[in-house]
Order: C-alpha cells, then sequence, then structure tokens
C-alpha cells in the first residue's frame, strides 16, 4: 500500500531541477527575491503539480485497514467494516424521527452479513471489465464514419456526446422492469442475487451490445430492417407485427405505472379510474410523450434527459448506501430459507408464515422468475432503444460504454431493488406479496432515505417507465416509417403518423384501467413479449456473425438464445394466457424448442455464410 512520503522526498521519484538565475554584479541584494521565487516554484511542483498524487495517497492511508480486510480477511469481516464505516458516516447525516427505530445489531458490535448480494455485485461489475471487453474484440469496432455524420439530419441522425448518448440509452431501456421485476422476483430467495448478474452479463448486456453496434455499422438502421437483414421473409413479417404489438404494450404499461405511483404515493391521491386526478396525471405524460416522439431528439431527448439522470442516479445509489448504513438483513444462499420471515393472516381467520423455501418451490422458479425479472437480466424491448442511439452515436469505440455497460447499471439497479425489498420483507415492513410491488417502492425509498430523500428516489421511479416509454413510442412511430416507407421530414407528417399510434395506446390504457384484471392480464402478455422479443435479436446477431466470418463466437448468442427460447415456451405453454398445458409436458415441449432453435440457427447461419463465399 503506498504510503506517504518521507522528509525531503518527492512523491515518484520527481526531480527538482534547480533554479538558475542570471549573474549579477549585485546578487546579494537580490537574495530575498531569489528565495522567494526559488520557494514558490518548488511549491509549485510538490504541492500543485503532484496535488491528485498526494490527495490519492492519504485516502489510502486513510483506507489501510478495510484494503487490508478485502485480501487478508473474510468477506464476512469485509462486510462487517463496511456496515461500521457506513452506519458511523449515518450517525452524522442521519436524523430522522419518523422512520421507525429498531435495535440494529451494529449496537451490539454483531454483523448482519450480506455477502451474497457484495458477491452478485463482484460478478456483475467483474463481469462487465471482462466479458464487456470479450464482446468488443469479438465484434471489432474501428473508425469509420457514423450515420450521425454520414446521414446527419438534425432530426434522428444527431451527432451527441459519448456521456449523453450512454444516459439516453440507459433512461431509455430502465422501464419499471428493474424495480418492480426484482421486487417480485427476490421472494424466490437470495438466488437472484447471482442469477441477476450472471443472467445480466451473458445475455443482456451482450444482446444490447450487438443489436446497436450491428445496427450503427449498417446504417443506423432500426431492428425490423436488421430482422429483415439476417432472417427470412416469414421471420421478418412475424416480427413486425410482434414489436409493433409489444411497443404498444410498452407505452401502455409506462404510462399507467408511473401514473398509479405518482397519484398514489407522491400526491395521495386514491389512483382510481373514476378519479379526475387519475386522468389528469395520465394526460401529462401523454403530452410529454407526444412531444418527445414527434419533435427532433437533440431539442427535447437530449436536454431533459441529463436531469432525469441525475434523478436516477441519486435514487438507485441512495438506496444503494441505505442498505449498508441501516444495516438491512438480506439473507444469504447458504442460510436456511426454511425460517419464517412474516406471518400473515388470511381472510377466513387463519394464520400462515411466508419463506422463501415455500416460495421457490410451489411458484416454479423455471420459467416465472426469469419472466418476472425481465428488464434487469434481459429485455428484448432494449434493441429497439440501442437501434435509435445508433444514429446519434460519433464513433464506434463509444458502443461498449453506450450499449453493453449501460445495460451492467440497470443490473445494479435490479440489484439494488431486490436487496432493498429482501431487507423490508424480512424487517416486517411489507408483507412479501407480488401484487403488492407498487407500494413496496414506496415503503423502501421512505424508510432508506427518509421523507425528503424517499419522495427524491420515487421521482427517479417515476422518470424510468416515463423515459422508457416515451422512446417506445418514438421506436415505433421510426419503424412503421421504415417499413411502410412514410415521410418524417416535417413536423405536421410525424404528427400524422403519431395520432393512430397515440390513440391505439390510450384504448390498451383505458381497458388496463377499467377493468379489474386488466392492468395484470397487460402485465402479463407484456412481459412474455419482452423476453419472447430478444429472440429475434439472437437469431440476426448469430447469423451476423456466420456471414461476417465469426462463426466460431456464434455460441455468444445462442447460449442465452437456447435458454430464454426454453423460458419463453414453457411459460406461454402452461399460462392461462397462454395454452394452460400442465407444466409436466410445458418443461418437453420448451426443451424441444429450445434444441430446434439452436439448429436452426446454425443451419441458417451457415447456408448464408456459404452463399457468401459461393458470390
Amino acid at each position: 500500500i503506498p504510503r506517504l512520503p518521507k522528509a525531503g522526498k518527492c512523491p515518484g521519484d520527481l526531480a527538482v531541477s534547480p533554479v538558475t538565475l542570471p549573474p549579477d554584479k549585485n546578487f546579494g541584494s537580490q537574495t530575498p527575491f531569489v528565495f522567494w521565487f526559488a520557494t514558490g516554484k518548488l511549491v509549485k511542483v510538490l504541492i500543485v503539480n503532484n496535488f491528485y498524487k498526494f490527495l490519492f495517497t492519504a485516502i489510502l492511508y486513510r483506507l489501510r485497514p478495510f484494503i487490508y480486510d478485502i485480501f487478508m480477511y473474510t468477506p464476512q469481516r469485509l462486510t462487517c467494516n463496511l456496515f461500521t464505516q457506513c452506519y458511523n458516516l449515518s450517525m452524522i447525516f442521519r436524523d430522522d424521527p419518523d422512520v421507525p427505530e429498531r435495535e440494529n445489531p451494529l449496537y451490539k458490535g454483531e454483523c448482519v452479513f450480506v455477502t451474497t448480494f457484495i458477491i452478485g455485485l463482484v460478478i456483475l461489475l467483474g463481469g462487465a471489465a471482462l466479458y464487456g471487453r470479450f464482446c468488443e474484440k469479438v465484434f471489432g469496432p474501428d473508425d469509420r464514419k457514423t450515420p450521425a455524420y454520414t446521414k446527419e439530419d438534425g432530426v434522428d441522425f444527431v451527432p451527441m456526446r459519448g456521456w449523453k448518448n450512454s444516459l439516453i440509452n440507459l433512461l431509455n431501456i430502465a422501464g419499471t422492469g428493474p424495480i418492480l421485476g426484482p421486487i417480485q422476483g427476490i421472494l424466490f430467495g437470495p438466488i437472484a442475487f447471482l442469477t441477476i448478474p450472471i443472467g445480466n452479463i451473458i445475455g443482456g448486456a451482450m444482446h444490447d451490445y450487438f443489436s446497436g453496434m450491428i445496427c450503427l455499422r449498417d446504417g443506423g438502421t432500426q431492428m425490423p430492417e436488421m430482422i429483415r437483414r439476417y432472417s427470412t421473409k416469414g421471420i421478418y413479417k412475424f416480427y413486425n407485427v410482434f414489436v409493433c404489438v409489444l411497443l404498444l404494450l410498452v407505452g401502455a404499461v409506462f404510462i399507467y405505472t408511473p401514473g398509479d405511483i405518482a397519484a398514489t404515493q407522491l400526491f395521495g391521491f386514491d389512483g382510481k379510474a373514476t378519479s379526475v386526478s387519475t386522468w389528469v396525471i395520465y394526460g401529462v405524460i401523454f403530452l410529454y410523450y407526444l412531444i418527445a416522439t414527434v419533435f427532433p431528439i437533440d431539442a427535447i431527448i437530449g436536454k431533459i434527459y441529463p436531469i432525469f439522470g441525475g434523478i436516477l442516479l441519486f435514487s438507485a445509489i441512495g438506496i444503494f448506501i441505505g442498505i449498508f448504513v441501516t444495516g438491512m438483513p438480506l439473507l444469504n444462499i447458504w442460510d436456511s430459507w426454511a425460517a419464517p420471515v412474516l406471518s400473515l393472516t388470511g381472510a377466513d381467520g387463519t394464520v400462515g408464515t411466508f419463506t422463501y423455501a415455500d416460495y421457490f418451490s410451489t411458484k416454479h422458479f423455471l420459467p416465472i422468475f426469469f419472466v418476472t425479472v425481465a428488464c434487469g437480466i434481459l429485455s428484448g424491448f432494449h434493441s429497439t432503444q440501442t437501434a435509435i442511439i445508433s444514429r446519434t452515436m460519433k464513433s464506434e469505440r463509444q458502443g461498449r460504454n453506450t450499449f453493453y455497460n449501460m445495460m451492467v447499471l440497470e443490473g445494479f439497479i435490479a440489484m439494488v431493488w431486490a436487496a432493498g425489498a429482501m431487507g423490508v420483507y424480512n424487517l416486517a415492513l411489507q408483507e412479501p406479496n407480488a401484487g403488492l410491488a407498487t407500494g413496496t417502492v414506496g415503503v423502501v425509498c421512505k424508510y432508506l432515505l427518509g421523507h425528503v430523500g424517499g419522495i427524491i428516489a420515487l421521482l427517479g421511479v417515476i422518470v424510468l417507465p416515463i423515459t422508457s416509454g416515451d422512446t417506445a413510442l418514438r421506436a415505433l412511430r421510426l419503424s412503421l416509417s421504415e417499413t411502410l416507407h412514410i415521410d418524417q421530414s416535417t413536423n405536421g407528417k410525424r404528427i400524422k403518423l403519431a395520432v393512430p399510434i397515440f390513440a391505439l395506446v390510450i384504448a390498451i390504457l383505458v381497458f388496463a384501467k377499467v377493468n379489474n384484471d386488466g392492468f395484470m392480464i397487460l402485465w402479463r402478455y407484456f412481459a412474455w413479449a419482452n423476453q419472447t422479443l430478444s429472440l429475434f435479436a439472437f437469431l440476426s446477431i448469430t447469423a451476423w456473425m456466420f456471414e461476417n466470418g465469426k462463426g466460431k463466437w456464434a455460441w455468444i448468442p445462442m447460449i442465452p438464445g437456447c435458454f430464454y427460447t426454453f423460458i419463453c415456451v414453457t411459460y406461454i405453454a402452461n399460462a392461462h394466457i397462454g395454452f394452460n398445458i400442465p407444466w409436466t409436458p410445458a418443461y418437453i415441449i420448451g426443451v424441444v424448442c429450445a434444441i430446434a432453435y439452436v439448429v436452426g440457427c446454425c443451419v441458417y447461419g451457415k447456408k448464408r455464410a456459404a452463399k457468401l463465399l459461393a458470390k
């Protein structure tokens, strides 16, 4: 560990050249000037030019016990040390009388271990550094001009800075999925802390990176055009219908969820379909969607998203720090899952208990968990959003940070909300019920961050779906215009195409709000369609690899493609909204379809490669 420099030595073995003065007969009279001149130069060299070295060395010196623990002690000791440091800091800043007091284990010198959660974060961040770089090497970005310059039109093809593209892409892809999904998924137990990062790295982030980069290299095409180029005509036609339906569902879901959270938890309304306040809030979101869908991307999205991004980061980082500051008890994967978390009294007066073991064994982890968590692991919807950003990137070399790392950051958001939800479940602050996911959001925010911080965090939760819904409808407009060859050069022409789109979204929203089971039906179809859409992208990525002499790396998209074929087919085969087939035959059908998907990808990819060689 670097230490502070000893007296008389400069950090980094910096050699200070002596001050050379011009000869002068009256040298003695200049001694004070020479002295201060030399002293000033020495101070500048030692302090000003090396300020960050001093600062970094001082920080390392203060952190030396913690860094030592990383290498010399067990993860439990590391976790306990982290808890202690965060809790000590919290005593300085936290004084909220409305937060219910409880006996914190840190007072007794004990530590609530969150080792599985930390291991999951290490997998997520380490995998992003290693597998992300590997995917980048396989694709091979170069310095060719991007569509933002070759097709610049001031509307959709607009060169934008790398950090702004990354932030916009994050807000585009991060809807309610990485919040509500993990809140429901953590009911399966701490295994979620491992499956989310692993699936994110080898599935979701890879899916987003290659989808965005292929669209970028092919001239900023949208996903329908990418599917047309790298699949059959039949698949292309089916995809066009499927993606339009999904984007309509996304637009409706991402008006319903932020509108209800804002109405019930931010403004204190009842959120009922008969309340005028509910539809006023929906109308405000609709108005924003219309503006962001029709007008140039740099004029609206590019300017307002940095503000949304700041709120989003505050909420995610605030929840993350709050987990350690409050010492939330999180279960480890090797702990007993059978310990009762909460006693529940049914409508008939019977008293039952909730355990993670019972939920895991009775709710069919495969495929329900992966459909439920959705965006935190993988989302087919993301491919429609990365295609939009491919039109505003200045360089292909920005792709890993813009596409891959932003999906990893969404995985981090999912991990944080899963941990926060498990914490409030274990503390009996909220009933562990998947149907109360939106209510759990408010409990987590207000418990960890207090009233003011909780409101800001709730704003972040509301921002996420809104910033995904607007670009979902924008992607639908662009896809329809590209497929049907509709001119979109003026605002009037864009509004003309946007009006029927918004009319359909309103119809879906009214159905979901008025019907008692309408939203549950909407959410289930949305969740399944979202995952199924990714299979089209995996197929196209595989075909692109075979065509471009990268066939030996085709396993990269085929592994998650095979797995999610099994998940999606099994789910829809068993679900009541699907074919309602019993679980055993549904699993068999899923396995058969997964094998067929891999075989079909390999055969089709090799045929396309052979045709290119024949030419």
